[in-house]
């Protein structure tokens, strides 16, 4: 069978003959092959193929050939959608196989006719929110799969969403009047039925963490699970694998509570005030906080009077509301609902609450409207491999950056995969002649208050030569908009920064504006691609080693070294090179493409480390002459 998928995949295949423009490459033959191997001896493998391997389309032809029921799982919705309408429609036109595929997502990307009523009935006071529920109104009765990705008429980050849509808590399930018509459970039924059901990784680890805590199953039992972007995983998993409970979460309670009491028991005197009582003592703790963007230890936090004072007001306020809750549940299901979401997340508040374990983190990242408070596992190895173990399956996990110095053993740790096959296979680009590194001189040391200003003087005359048509990443925010401040006042390009439109936006208008500069941080280093003259020159200010102060890495780096590991080799800098190599990834996204890399840490030479960092990265040559950069961008 893996001399057919090489077979479909050459040049007398179905690709080449039927779709022009297909380069046969013999990394996405080889990786077809692999996976199909993988498949038909239910293994694992862990295999990394560099940008231009196709490996979208290795893994598809794989998975169909294969005839197994399989569970692809890619790292963002976006990714989902593009798999699901583009690539696999054509794999399967290619192949000529009638292979049933199901899409997948999150509950909360589906309509709740249920929610929506609700809404209704308690309309918003701001009249543009008041416009909007009434689109989504329109669009409900017209709609027949509920994805709120339809309903283009009304933002994506519009808060009405949450209030029409279904969380875990708040689902009332088969008591709901509208079961039997759920978008929910009618694309659960869907993907039941399917051959190939695409999901993404927030998905996956959302239904493997309910099957843990035994629930329910989101996600059909599968006999091949594909995983993409597999890079993101221990982080994912990691959130997943705790607990949380936020502001947001404790508001819609008071306010869903407050609905049903009006609906099912109105005629009960005392229970607004129970509500009121509560939505004051929750106000008063994200007060507590501080109202600023951090990423605080529980341990620290609680330390302050003011915060525990202010917690142990908010835990008898719902403790209150759980009281008051018991009396009225058998009056109707808002109000059982509200019971059991209630209790829910007053045994999460004590568990959030508690003195710190060996096991894990409790954390709380706060922002000037709230709060999620973390309780994060330090490792997910032992967690992950259990379920990896218990299920017969075939595991296949891909990314263009899981490996460091040519091994994937430390994606593979931090996952607990134990028994696998791996596999790494280069791009298929010509980055000796597409591409050039620049590492400037004379810049000091990262840590130096100047380093953004000297980062940005180094690199103007490069951006100048290659007329803006430049991505400049960034490890931090501060860093950032000191930069676009400095950038603005030397040069006259068009500055696209972070945070002034929404992503997607921003990527919309460097792609149609020539000569502009594009200024981001973390969520541009990966999932972004702009092909041809659009991006020449990728500039990234320093190695991207996580900030020191955050509580789940200082908790991480204190349990490795309590157990004798040295956390900066086998943590920090395998985890540093990964991020690299996604930023890297940014330039050359098509074998037409040519452009310059600009890395701007002094370290990649003044440490030993440094030659990790290339050794891992694509076989890009490397200058520190600027009249070679300068000679190299002016023919780009």
């Amino acid at each position: 069978m893996s001399s057919s998928v090489h077979h479909v995949l050459g040049e007398e295949g179905p690709f080449a003959t039927n779709f022009p423009g297909f380069s046969v490459r013999d990394q996405q033959q080889d990786m077809a092959s692999a996976v199909l191997r993988c498949i038909e001896s239910a293994d694992v493998l862990v295999c990394e193929a560099g940008t231009g391997t196709g490996k979208t389309l290795a893994y598809l032809c794989a998975a169909l050939l294969g005839g197994r029921k399989t569970i692809i799982s890619t790292g963002t919705k976006n990714l989902q959608e593009q798999l699901f309408g583009r690539d696999l429609p054509a794999a399967r036109q290619a192949l000529g196989l009638n292979a049933k595929a199901a899409l997948l997502k999150g509950r909360a990307n589906y309509l709740c006719h249920y929610r929506l009523e609700l809404a209704q009935s308690d309309p918003p006071l701001d009249r543009s929110e008041q416009s909007e529920l009434t689109r989504i109104g329109q669009w409900a009765g017209r709609t027949s799969g509920g994805d709120r990705a339809e309903c283009m008429e009304v933002p994506e980050t519009s808060r009405l969403w949450s209030r029409v849509t279904s969380t875990a808590e708040n689902c009332i399930g088969a008591e709901c009047p509208h079961y039997e018509k759920c978008h929910v459970m009618l694309a659960r039924r869907a993907a039941m039925e399917a051959d190939i059901v695409v999901v993404n990784h927030h998905l996956f680890f959302a239904d493997l963490a309910l099957r843990e805590e035994g629930f329910g199953e989101v996600l059909p039992g599968a006999e091949v699970i594909i995983f993409d972007e597999a890079h993101q995983l221990p982080e994912i998993a990691t959130r997943f694998f705790g607990q949380s409970l936020s502001a947001a979460q404790l508001r819609e309670l008071v306010r869903d509570a407050g609905l049903a009491y009006r609906a099912e028991a109105a005629d009960t005197p005392q229970f607004d005030t129970v509500l009121a009582l509560l939505a004051q003592a929750l106000e008063r703790f994200v007060a507590s906080l501080g109202r600023t963007d951090r990423r605080s230890a529980w341990a620290v936090l609680a330390r302050d009077e003011r915060v525990g004072t202010a917690l142990s007001a908010l835990k008898d306020a719902l403790i209150d509301l759980c009281e008051a809750l018991e009396l009225l549940a058998e009056r109707g299901k808002g109000l059982e609902s509200g019971l059991r979401r209630a209790q829910d997340f007053a045994a999460r508040l004590a568990a959030l609450s508690e003195t710190e374990d060996a096991q894990h983190v409790r954390w709380i990242e706060s922002h000037a409207r709230g709060f999620t408070w973390h309780l994060s596992p330090l490792e997910v190895a032992s967690i992950f491999s259990a379920h990896l173990r218990s299920q017969n399956s075939a595991w296949v996990f891909t990314s263009a950056t899981l490996s460091i110095n040519g091994s994937v053993d430390h994606f593979a740790e931090r996952l607990g995969l134990d028994d696998y096959r791996a596999e790494i296979w280069e791009s298929p680009f010509d980055y000796r002649h597409q591409a050039l590194c620049y590492v400037p001189q004379g810049l000091p040391a990262p840590s130096d208050r100047s380093y953004t200003d000297q980062v940005v003087d180094a690199v103007l005359p490069i951006i100048e030569a290659s007329d803006g048509r430049a991505f400049m990443l960034f490890t931090s925010h501060a860093a950032l908009r000191r930069a676009a401040q400095r950038v603005a006042e030397k040069t006259t390009f068009k500055l696209l920064v972070q945070g002034s439109v929404p992503r997607d936006e921003l990527l919309r208008q460097f792609r149609s504006t020539h000569g502009s500069i594009l200024l981001g941080t973390s969520s541009f280093w990966e999932g972004v691609d702009v092909r041809g003259d659009a991006l020449v020159c990728v500039v990234i200010d320093k190695l991207p080693f996580a900030a020191p102060d955050d509580p789940v890495l200082e908790a991480r780096l204190r349990a490795m070294k309590e157990q004798g590991r040295e956390p900066f080799r086998s943590y920090q800098l395998p985890q540093a090179i990964i991020a690299l190599k996604q930023g890297c990834g940014r330039l050359i996204r098509d074998e037409a493409d040519c452009g310059l890399l600009v890395l701007c840490d002094p370290r990649l030479f003044s440490r030993g480390y440094g030659k990790m960092f290339f050794n891992s990265l694509p076989p890009i040559p490397v200058t520190r002459n600027l009249d070679q950069a300068l000679s190299f961008t002016s023919q780009l």
